[in-house]
C-alpha cells in the first residue's frame, strides 16, 4: 500500500491527483461479478468537532452476507473543496481497510472514479493507493450530463463530459432514480455496472454502500457520546 501524505494546500492536492492519475489501471476487467468478496466503504462526519469515521464492510458477493467489518476514527484536516473530497476521507478509509481481518476483494466507494474533473476521484485514488480493484457508485451525476435511462432495472445511458464517457447512469430498480457508476482502478465499466446490479438486488443503492453507511453513522454516534 502506498503511503498517504496530506497535501499542504489545494494546489498541491491537485498536483497529487495529476501525478497519481498516471498509475490508474483501466485495461483490467476486474473480478467476475457475484464472486469472491466485495467491500463497501463510507464515511460520516461531525463538522463541528472535525471528526470523521470510516467504515468498511466485507460481503460475500454471492450471498451478500457480512463476512467482516471495521471502523476507524480520524480528524478532518483538509478543507471542503469540490473535486478534492478524497483528501478529507482517504486517511480514515485506509485505516478502516487495514483493520479488516480478511482481504477486501473489490471495493465499492460511495463516490466517483473516472467521473471526476481530473479523472481521479475517490475510487481511483483509493485504488492506486491500495492496489485493489475499486469502483465508484454515486447518488448524483456531479457536474456531468446524461439522458435518463429506460425505466427498467439494468437500463443505462452514458455519463458524459463533452463527448467523453466517464461513467454511466444505471437504473438499479424499476422506476427509481439511477445511480452513477464509474471505474476507479483495475476494473472495466461493463463489469462495474454488473457488480452494481448484483449488489443492488432490493434497493437503489448497492448493499455494500447501505451496510457501510449504517455502520459509519452508528460508529460516529458512539464516538461522540
Amino acid at each position: 500500500m502506498t503511503t498517504f501524505r496530506m497535501p499542504a494546500d489545494e494546489a498541491e492536492a491537485r498536483a497529487v491527483q495529476d501525478a497519481l492519475r498516471t498509475r490508474v489501471v483501466l485495461d483490467e476487467p476486474g473480478p467476475p461479478p457475484g464472486t469472491g468478496r466485495v467491500t463497501g466503504v463510507d464515511v460520516a462526519y461531525d463538522d463541528e468537532r472535525d471528526v470523521v469515521v470510516a467504515a468498511a464492510v466485507v460481503l460475500d458477493a454471492a450471498t451478500l452476507d457480512v463476512v467482516a467489518e471495521s471502523t476507524a476514527r480520524g480528524r478532518v484536516t483538509f478543507p471542503y473543496v469540490p473535486g478534492l473530497l478524497a483528501f478529507r476521507e482517504i486517511p480514515t478509509v485506509l485505516a478502516a481497510l487495514e483493520a479488516l481481518p480478511v482481504d477486501p476483494g473489490l471495493v465499492v466507494c460511495d463516490g466517483y472514479g473516472r467521473a471526476h474533473p481530473r479523472r481521479f476521484g475517490l475510487a481511483s485514488h483509493l485504488g492506486v493507493l491500495t492496489g485493489l480493484p475499486v469502483i465508484g457508485v454515486a447518488k448524483n451525476p456531479f457536474t456531468f450530463r446524461y439522458e435518463q435511462p429506460g425505466p427498467r432495472r439494468g437500463d443505462f445511458t452514458p455519463l458524459l463530459d463533452g463527448d467523453e464517457e466517464v461513467g454511466r447512469a444505471l437504473r438499479t430498480q424499476d422506476a427509481t432514480k439511477p445511480v452513477f457508476v464509474s471505474v476507479g482502478h483495475r476494473t472495466g465499466l461493463d463489469d462495474a455496472c454488473a457488480h452494481t446490479l448484483a449488489l443492488a438486488r432490493d434497493f437503489r443503492q448497492p448493499e455494500t454502500t447501505r451496510r457501510a453507511d449504517a455502520l459509519c453513522r452508528a460508529a460516529l454516534r458512539e464516538a461522540l457520546t
